[in-house]
């Protein structure tokens, strides 16, 4: 895969306990290679940067570094090649609900897929899929991982529950599905999906057609929480004690 590449996206949610709500958008968003982030002239950064800081692990480091100890941390030795889906920080805002990693060996096999989870609290938590294969998914093998809920994400879930993922990996066409079980049951559904990845023939150009994405993603999450409470569904406080 050419890095950078711009991705169109639709992103999809939907919820199915309490009340049925469901929204869909779309979202452009960055595939960079970690090795080799794009970077505009200096006093036109405020436009596009991709900050350890808007990541996991320390933002002293490098994003690459850190998603290096976060494997690590489960017996995979450092990649040879780490992709990376997010949005980049920009005038001075960076926010990412999901960012995904792809990392690859020396052979280019894919080894594992991080997936990284904020929520609008401040707080983080990493995944860690291992790669299977199953052919039924859209365009090209779909990886599967399953993980129990961690982090508290919307005001209106407990922190419990399953989540079920599974993507393909970043070619031609990119899809990414998410679904949170409690239980025997699906409470919630979250999709992204991509064609073709837009080539990149300037940073700064793209930049400009699409300025501060993670200040419409914030607010669209405010404004369909707003709904939610509108149709009284139950809100679930947030405490710190849920980001350990």
């Amino acid at each position: 895969m050419t890095t950078p590449a711009l991705y169109r996206t639709t992103v999809t949610h939907e919820r199915t306990e309490t009340v049925h709500h469901a929204f869909s958008y779309r979202h452009p968003m960055w595939l960079v290679d970690l090795d080799e982030l794009p970077a505009p002239p200096r006093p036109l950064r405020f436009l596009l940067r991709f900050d350890a800081r808007d990541h996991v692990g320390d933002p002293d480091a490098t994003i690459r570094a850190n998603v290096d100890t976060v494997l690590a941390g489960h017996g995979i030795d450092r990649p040879q090649r780490v992709l990376m889906l997010a949005n980049p920080r920009s005038f001075g805002h960076g926010f990412n609900p999901l960012t995904l990693y792809w990392a690859y060996d020396r052979q280019g096999s894919l080894r594992a897929v991080v997936a990284e989870v904020h929520n609008t609290y401040g707080g983080r938590h990493c995944y860690l899929a291992h790669p299977g294969n199953d052919p039924s998914f859209g365009h090209g093998p779909r990886r599967r991982a399953e993980v129990d809920k961690e982090l508290y994400v919307s005001p209106f879930f407990p922190v419990d529950g399953r989540y079920e993922m599974q993507f393909t990996e970043p070619r031609e066409h990119l899809q990414i599905g998410i679904v949170l079980r409690r239980g025997d049951r699906t409470v919630f559904r979250a999709a992204l999906g991509a064609g073709r990845p837009a080539p990149v023939r300037s940073v700064i150009a793209t930049a400009l057609r699409h300025p501060v994405p993670s200040w419409w993603v914030t607010a669209r999450i405010r404004v369909q929480g707003i709904r939610l409470w509108l149709r009284r569904v139950p809100v679930v406080p947030h405490s710190a004690a849920q980001e350990a």
